[in-house]
C-alpha cells in the first residue's frame, strides 16, 4: 500500500477546507435543537457558505469541497445500510491509524444523520468512483486499472496511481 504524497499546495489548501467544513457541518448539527434539526445536505451547505464568508477559500473551491464532502458521507452511508458494519469498517484500516479527531468529527456527523445517510444510499447511484486531484476522507482506495491501495490516515488529495498513472480509483470497506 502506498501512502499518497502531497505536491500541489492549492490541493492542499482545499483538504484543510474539508477538514473545517466538516467540522462546521458537526457543528450544525450538534447545536441545533433537536426538533428543528437541520438536514446534512443544509449543514453542508451552510458549512460552503462560512468558508466563502470568511475567506478560506472561493466559492467554486468551496463548492467542490462541498461536493466531496457529499459523496463521502454518502458512501459511507451505503456501506452501513448495505452491510450493517460499523462506521470505522468503512475506512478499511486501522482506527489507531486515522486521527482521533477526525473519526470522532465522521462518526459524529454520521451518528446525528443516520436517517438521512440510509435515504442518501437509498438514492445514491454508482458516485463514479474517486479521480485524481479530488480530495477524499480517511481510509484505503484502490486504482481500479492495477489494484495499488492508497491509504489516508486523514482526509488528503488523490493522486495519480503510483504503480500506473491511472487516476481512478474505488474506496475499500472491510
Amino acid at each position: 500500500m502506498t501512502e499518497p504524497e502531497h505536491q500541489d499546495p492549492h490541493q492542499d489548501h482545499r483538504v484543510g477546507v474539508y477538514n473545517r467544513m466538516m467540522e462546521r457541518v458537526r457543528h450544525t448539527l450538534e447545536n441545533a435543537e433537536h426538533s428543528a434539526r437541520p438536514t446534512l445536505e443544509h449543514a453542508i451547505e451552510r458549512a460552503r457558505a462560512r468558508a466563502v464568508e470568511l475567506g478560506e477559500t472561493t466559492r467554486e473551491d468551496a463548492g467542490g469541497v462541498a461536493d466531496f464532502l457529499r459523496r463521502d458521507l454518502s458512501e459511507m452511508g451505503r456501506y452501513v445500510n448495505e452491510t450493517g458494519k460499523e462506521y470505522s469498517d468503512w475506512f478499511h484500516m486501522d482506527v489507531e491509524l486515522i486521527e482521533a479527531k477526525l473519526l470522532d468529527l465522521f462518526t459524529s456527523v454520521a451518528d446525528q444523520t443516520k436517517l438521512e445517510l440510509a435515504q442518501w444510499a437509498a438514492q445514491a447511484n454508482d458516485s463514479g468512483g474517486y479521480r485524481s486531484g479530488e480530495i477524499t476522507a480517511a481510509g484505503t482506495l484502490e486504482c481500479t486499472s492495477c489494484a495499488e491501495q492508497l491509504t489516508f490516515a486523514k482526509a488528503g488529495r488523490i493522486p495519480l496511481c503510483p504503480n500506473c498513472q491511472d487516476d481512478e480509483f474505488t474506496r475499500l470497506s472491510r
